[in-house]
């Protein structure tokens, strides 16, 4: 089993534009709406600034994120990352020691282990659920824990009432939780986050993005939340200045306040969720279609190798993840994204056609 954990999903170059080949890509977890109209807006602005260097505080972008999140907090409690995998990268650097969830986003223990952390390892229920009393103990001998929410592969949020009882442990214990939220807007309620809580709790340190809700993997540029200012400090300090380029910078404000493409996201996002999971769980290829409340789905397949429905897949046009090299998963795991419904069905359409090719 390949664990190389250098794969990620949205490798659209690989297997496609450097080959002249044009793909649905369902290994990248992007809002299927695309990129909004707003974003254009924020870069017309932004081109009339671009002979000038970026404000070194960015001190409009962190109001803009400020007044999207309606917490009170100051600039300060705010730092700026080139996408949330830089912030996330230094907030991981402060540690000694960490606990990870597995499977989840390869980059934590990519960053853990560059640093020389000693890791320990929290693995998901069989159900793909935490199990928040193994995460309690391993943190007893940790500095701190990284935890998605929603996690990736999977999909799943934290039980925040299960989750206090953590939460207050670290508190108390002055230990670091960094949460990383970079797809929490596909949830729907605020509630399933965290940001009210960062404000009480100093152990909190809250990652976001724009990357997966705005559609904008090319435009870099992530935020980390925390009441701790001396650690944001630390983590300022092995910052390059001017990290953030005017065009993310400036166009941020015009996403966040784009109300229209943010509940027309949710919405469409549900609607095609539930859709593709009542579809995929009537093919017999599936032994398992996992509760997602994001925009990707974690499959368990049934007597098929994600390797041969990966070639099927790509000789379709379709790109899709395989998650073997996920650390607590195996070759018979793979993962798609949440899709435009004419989209979904040229995915189903394929799958059928596997399907019925194997039972040949």
């Amino acid at each position: 089993m390949n664990k190389t954990l250098t794969s990620h999903g949205g490798d659209i170059y690989t297997e496609g534009l450097l080959k002249g080949k044009e793909l649905i890509d369902y290994s990248s977890n992007i809002n299927l709406l695309g990129v909004p109209n707003s974003f254009y807006e924020g870069i017309k602005e932004a081109t009339n600034l671009i002979n000038h260097y970026p404000d070194i505080q960015y001190r409009t972008t962190k109001e803009a994120i400020i007044k999207y999140h309606k917490i009170s907090i100051d600039n300060d409690n705010i730092i700026l990352g080139n996408g949330a995998a830089e912030v996330l990268d230094l907030a991981i650097s402060t540690l000694r020691s960490i606990c990870i969830i597995a499977p989840s986003f390869s980059e934590y223990e990519i960053s853990a282990k560059k640093y020389g952390l000693e890791i320990k390892y929290s693995y998901l229920n069989n159900d793909m659920t935490y199990s928040y009393e193994d995460i309690l103990d391993k943190l007893k001998s940790c500095d701190g824990i990284i935890i998605g929410n929603p996690n990736n592969p999977n999909g799943c949020n934290i039980d925040k009432d299960r989750f206090k009882k953590i939460l207050n442990y670290c508190e108390v214990n002055e230990k670091k939780i960094i949460v990383d939220e970079a797809f929490v807007e596909f949830s729907g309620d605020k509630a399933y986050s965290f940001i009210d809580e960062v404000i009480n709790y100093k152990s909190l340190i809250l990652i976001r993005a724009i990357t997966k809700y705005f559609a904008l993997p090319g435009i870099r540029l992530g935020w980390a939340i925390s009441s701790d200012k001396e650690i944001l400090n630390k983590l300022r300090e092995k910052q390059l200045p001017w990290n953030i380029n005017t065009f993310a910078a400036v166009s941020l404000k015009y996403l966040l306040e784009d109300r229209e493409y943010i509940e027309k996201s949710l919405n469409v996002n549900m609607v095609e969720r539930e859709f593709l999971i009542n579809e995929l769980r009537k093919i017999s290829l599936f032994n398992r279609v996992f509760e997602s409340n994001s925009n990707f789905l974690l499959c368990k397949l049934n007597n098929v190798v994600e390797q041969e429905l990966f070639e099927f897949a790509l000789n379709s046009g379709i790109l899709i993840r395989k998650c073997g090299n996920y650390r607590g998963l195996d070759n018979s795991f793979i993962r798609l994204a949440v899709k435009s419904r004419e989209n979904n069905e040229v995915l189903l359409d394929m799958l059928r056609h596997y399907e019925n090719i194997r039972r040949i």
